[in-house]
């Protein structure tokens, strides 16, 4: 079982990127660019390693090596993503790695690309390259090639080497739980519990019980034995449930007009724990979008386009638009589920102005964001 932390650390330890490993700062998956240059290093990697898995560890300083961190990114669809628009497709994951230096909320992300042994094409169009690509790494380069030759195994004893590296061991295990509980989360409810004798799972955050039903906000909850953080949130809530054989995570999302909020069910996800020493991580979208009265969505609508223009503008807001601001990231949300198409576009539009304007905002922002690439990759 590879402990991904030390996996993270062997890579910028081992050399400069190369045609099995790559470093980013960030990837922006809100637009066809982001989409696109992620999409092309996916095939490069893929192509250039048919033997061996490939890597991408996003979150670090490309001219220092220092590992700065990105925001948590829970998208399980990531996969339909390479599958809309690659040929030959690999099977690719994205897993959030806490470092213990990083400020709350922060992780390195670890993009791992699984060999498939066959030629990785782009299948459409997407930005400025053309459906029919071929990607493959030059050096530190993704770069188009035509090729006319059998692909070459030149890294599968480097990249075997540097995961051996990093193999987990019970001194590792037993301090990632001690530090989950005893130092991270030591101001939260906080548990632990083991499967199969092999894979311990730690979860913490603030409980409350509601009509029976125990609810946790603030919930951070990690699979100690690999150092993966399975879910991170400040502003949901989740349920929790779990038997000898499985630990399921419903998260739902606080939506509403005005006072009148309810909380919808919004992904289930279920890790399943095998006896011979394996587990799977399974996730369904349950999301029933809300539907509301389309002369107030409308009337809500423009008020967010006027409060929006104001912002880019930078004039002031009076007391009861500051009060409509703070819910403009979940009122375009509600329009945007209720077929007002633009309101995504009003949306990325509003990202810098936002960011600026308001902290707390700018965390709503990102959690409304979070919801819409669930449901658009769905």
């Amino acid at each position: 079982m590879i402990n991904k932390r030390l996996l993270i650390k062997n890579l910028l330890a081992h050399n400069d990127e190369c045609s099995f490993y790559d470093k980013k700062l960030k990837f922006d998956f809100s637009n066809k660019e982001g989409k696109a240059k992620f999409l092309k290093h996916i095939c490069a990697l893929s192509n250039s390693n048919p033997k061996n898995n490939s890597y991408i560890v996003v979150g670090i300083d490309d001219s220092t090596n220092e590992i700065l961190g990105v925001d948590f990114f829970d998208d399980s669809k990531i996969q339909n993503l390479a599958n809309a628009y690659l040929e030959n497709a690999p099977l690719i994951s994205y897993e959030n790695i806490p470092f213990p230096h990083l400020v709350e909320g922060k992780v390195v992300g670890l993009v791992t690309i699984r060999p498939n042994n066959k030629i990785t094409s782009l299948r459409k169009n997407i930005w400025k390259y053309w459906g029919g690509s071929v990607f493959f790494r030059d050096g530190s380069i993704s770069m188009p090639k035509v090729f006319d030759i059998e692909i070459q195994d030149v890294n599968s004893a480097i990249v075997a080497e540097i995961e051996n590296h990093a193999k987990n061991n019970i001194k590792l295990t037993l301090d990632g739980v001690m530090d989950f509980i005893i130092n991270r989360h030591k101001d939260l409810d906080a548990h632990y519990k083991v499967f199969k004798e092999i894979f311990v799972v730690c979860w913490a955050g603030i409980p409350k019980k509601v009509k029976g039903n125990t609810f946790y906000s603030r919930v951070d909850i990690e699979l100690i034995n690999e150092q993966v953080r399975l879910f991170y949130s400040a502003l949901d809530e989740i349920t929790i449930d779990y038997t000898e054989d499985y630990f399921k995570i419903v998260e739902y999302v606080k939506l509403g007009l005005h006072s009148e909020t309810k909380y919808y069910p919004l992904e289930e996800l279920m890790i399943v724990f095998n006896e011979n020493g394996s587990y799977s991580i399974n996730s369904n979208l349950i999301f029933e979008p809300p539907q509301f009265n389309k002369k107030t969505l409308y009337h809500i609508y423009n008020s967010n386009n006027t409060l929006l223009d104001k912002l880019r503008k930078n004039i002031p807001f009076n007391k009861r638009e500051e009060k409509d601001m703070t819910n403009l990231p979940a009122t375009y949300l509600l329009c945007y589920l209720n077929h007002f198409e633009d309101a995504k576009e009003k949306l990325d539009e509003a990202k810098p102005f936002i960011k600026e304007y308001d902290e707390a905002i700018y965390a709503s922002y990102k959690e409304v964001m979070r919801i819409l690439r669930k449901v658009n990759y769905s």
